[in-house]
């Protein structure tokens, strides 16, 4: 049972190993046997940093192996058998995201919330500008506003340049953000975590201090900052 792929158990199971190792080669092994993707595939991790680090989620399962807590498992399962067989299709995916990006869409009132986006947004989209050599049509409201074809070509084309094992984290921070700015911006070292945290939940945040915290909401948005983190620490561990 030690090579039974994650996703089989998508809820927790009884731990069936005793130990989770790597090898030189970036392979996990349980006692000994090989771990596999989902899709059957041997799960072998491009980085020893990353390898140690996903050795290091299945040693820390307790009696119980519960998949929800391994996050850069999961993400590592998704870089070899939903990405890597098509790179180019979910990269183009994921930069589509840059055509309707949350820091490109302000609010029109009120004005401590207007100024807030600007002192959060516009240093990143300014950063965007100079790196990728594009500009941004910003609007008020969430009418559509189509960016132009050059910036959209500029912004895929540096989706385009990510490994499998990028893109597979990329994908959470763009999800989670709305941005593809601010994932790129962090992935590229040109931001923190938590400039870009911000940045990503700024609505939320100013939801719940304009309106007090709900329960409901605010474990929602603990949750999405928990995989926010985690697919940032997983680009790390490829450095």
């Amino acid at each position: 049972m030690a090579g039974r792929p994650l996703a089989h158990a998508p809820r927790a199971v009884k731990r069936f190993y005793e130990t989770a190792r790597t090898t030189e080669q970036g392979a996990i092994e349980l006692d000994g046997k090989p771990v596999r993707t989902p899709a059957g595939a041997p799960l072998i991790l491009p980085t020893p940093a990353l390898a140690e680090a996903v050795a290091a989620e299945w040693n820390a399962q307790g009696d119980k192996v519960d998949p929800r807590s391994m996050k850069l498992t999961g993400l590592a399962n998704a870089a070899i058998d939903r990405v890597a067989p098509d790179t180019d299709h979910f990269a183009r995916g994921l930069a589509a995201y840059g055509e309707t990006d949350l820091l490109c869409y302000r609010a029109e009132a009120p004005p401590r919330l207007v100024e807030r986006q600007s002192a959060a947004w516009d240093p990143i989209l300014a950063w965007a500008r100079r790196r990728y050599d594009v500009d941004f049509e910003v609007t008020a409201g969430i009418l559509h506003r189509p960016q132009s074809p050059a910036t959209v070509e500029r912004l895929t084309h540096a989706v385009l340049a990510r490994s499998a094992f990028e893109l597979a984290a990329l994908s959470p921070l763009v999800t989670i953000s709305g941005s593809l700015v601010v994932a790129l911006a962090l992935a590229e070292g040109a931001i923190d975590l938590e400039s870009a945290w911000a940045a990503a939940a700024l609505d939320e945040l100013w939801q719940a201090e304009k309106w007090g915290e709900d329960p409901e909401a605010a474990a929602a948005l603990a949750a999405r900052r928990s995989d926010f983190e985690a697919a940032h620490r997983f680009l790390t561990l490829l450095e």
